[in-house]
C-alpha cells in the first residue's frame, strides 16, 4: 500500500544513545534540512524533544518550506500546562499555513519529577485524556472568542480567557492531535479522541498487530468514530546501509538504540509479549548502574528481526512492506544524513514508498 513518508528533521543519533553527548545544530542547518527533505518528496518532517525543545525548529521549517507538514514527535506534555502548549501550537499552525500537527507524550515518572521538576500527581493515562480534552476546549475558544468553550476536569481546568489574552481565529483552526503510545490505554485513547497515534519504535511489528491496532479500534468503537482518516504513524527501528557491510555496522549501532529504550520499565510490556522479561529487567539494572556500554550485547539478532527493518537503501521500500504492509498510514524514516550524502537514493526510496 502507498504510505505517507516523514523524516526526522533532527533527533537522537548513535552518539547520543551511547551517552557521548549530541551534535550542536544551527538555525541554518535546520532550514537547509527542511528545504532538502521537502525537495526530495517527503510528506512531513518531525522534531523530537530529546535534549532540545521540540517546538522551536518547527518555526524555522515553516519559514523555509511551502508544502511539507511538520509535527512534534513528540513534545512532553506534563511539564507544560495545556494553555502553554495550546498557544505554541496555535501560533505554529497559523505561521505554517495549517501544516502543523501536535504530537504529545507523557514521559515516565522519574523524568517528569527529577529532570523536568514536574510533580507526578496521578496515573498518566487519565491525566493525558483530560490534557487533550482541555486542549480542544482552548482551541475552540481561540477560534470563537465570543463563545468560549471551557473545560473542568479532575486534573486540569480552563475556565477563564479574557479577550486581551485570546489570540483570535486563524484560517486553519484544526490542529491535528497525536499521542505517543506503546501501551493499550494510550492506543485506545487515540482511537477515541485523537487524529492519530505516533507509535514508539520499541513496539515490535508483532506487538503492533496483536496489541496496538486492536486497542485503537476498541477506542474508536467506544466513541462511534470511523478510522478512515486516522493517521497511524509507525517509526520502526532500521538498520540501513549501501551494502551488506554497512548494514552489519548499522545493526551494531541499532543494538545501542534498542537497549537504551529497553531499559525503561514502562516499555517492558513489549518484552513480555515476546517472553523477553528477563532481558528487560537486566537492561534496567545495567542502566541504573550506568553501564550503558554493556547493554547492547543483550539485544540478539532474533530480537533485531522482530523490531527492525534491516536492508540496503535500495531495498528499503520492499523491506518495509515485507514487515509492515498494512500496519501504518504514515512511516517516519531517520534518513536525514543519508539524504544529505546521497539525495538521489533518498528520493527514489521515498518515491517507491509512495507507490501502491
Amino acid at each position: 500500500m502507498a504510505l505517507r513518508v516523514e523524516a526526522t528533521l533532527f533527533g537522537p543519533d548513535t552518539q547520543q544513545y551511547a551517552a557521548q553527548g549530541q551534535e550542536r545544530i544551527t538555525l541554518e542547518q535546520i532550514a537547509q534540512r527542511a528545504r532538502l527533505l521537502e525537495d526530495l518528496g517527503f510528506d512531513g518532517v518531525t522534531t523530537a524533544e530529546a535534549g532540545h525543545d521540540a517546538f522551536l525548529p518547527v518555526m524555522i521549517a515553516a519559514a523555509n518550506t511551502k508544502k511539507i507538514t511538520m509535527g512534534t514527535n513528540v513534545a512532553v506534555s506534563f511539564p507544560r500546562s495545556p494553555m502553554v502548549t495550546a498557544q505554541m501550537a496555535w501560533d505554529l499552525q497559523h505561521f505554517s499555513g495549517g501544516r502543523f500537527n501536535l504530537g504529545l507524550g507523557t514521559q515516565v515518572k522519574g523524568h517528569n519529577e527529577r529532570r523536568y521538576s514536574t510533580p507526578w500527581t496521578s496515573a498518566p493515562g487519565p491525566r493525558m485524556r483530560e490534557y487533550f480534552q482541555c486542549l480542544k476546549a482552548i482551541f475552540a475558544s481561540f477560534q470563537n472568542p465570543q463563545k468560549p468553550t471551557y473545560f473542568e476536569g479532575e486534573h486540569y481546568q480552563f475556565t477563564m480567557l479574557p479577550p486581551f489574552f485570546n489570540p483570535g481565529p486563524i484560517d486553519y483552526p484544526h490542529v491535528p492531535l497525536y499521542v505517543a503510545a506503546v501501551n493499550p490505554f494510550m492506543a485506545r485513547l487515540s482511537g477515541e479522541l485523537l487524529d492519530g497515534l505516533r507509535l514508539h519504535p520499541i513496539a515490535t511489528f508483532r506487538y503492533t498487530r496483536d496489541v496496538i491496532r486492536p486497542a485503537i479500534a476498541e477506542g474508536a468503537a467506544k466513541a462511534g468514530r470511523s478510522l478512515e482518516n486516522f493517521d497511524f504513524v509507525g517509526a520502526p527501528f532500521m538498520a540501513l546501509g549501501r551494502d551488506a557491510a554497512e548494514v552489519t555496522k548499522a545493526k551494531e549501532k541499532l543494538r545501542r538504540q534498542i537497549s537504551f529504550y529497553g531499559s525503561t520499565r514502562s516499555y517492558h510490556g513489549v518484552f513480555a509479549h515476546h517472553g523477553w522479561e528477563a532481558v528487560g529487567a537486566k537492561l534496567h539494572e545495567l542502566s541504573v548502574a550506568g553501564k550503558w556500554a554493556d547493554m547492547p550485547a543483550l539485544i540478539t539478532d532474533e530480537m533485531l528481526e522482530e523490531w527492525a527493518v534491516i536492508s540496503t537503501f535500495d531495498g528499503l521500500a520492499d523491506a518495509i512492506r515485507a514487515k509492515a504492509d498494512g500496519l501504518y498510514r504514515t512511516i517516519t524514516l531517520v534518513l536525514v544524513d543519508e539524504a544529505r550524502r546521497d539525495p538521489d537514493r533518498a528520493r527514489i526510496a521515498v518515491d517507491r514508498l509512495h507507490q501502491k
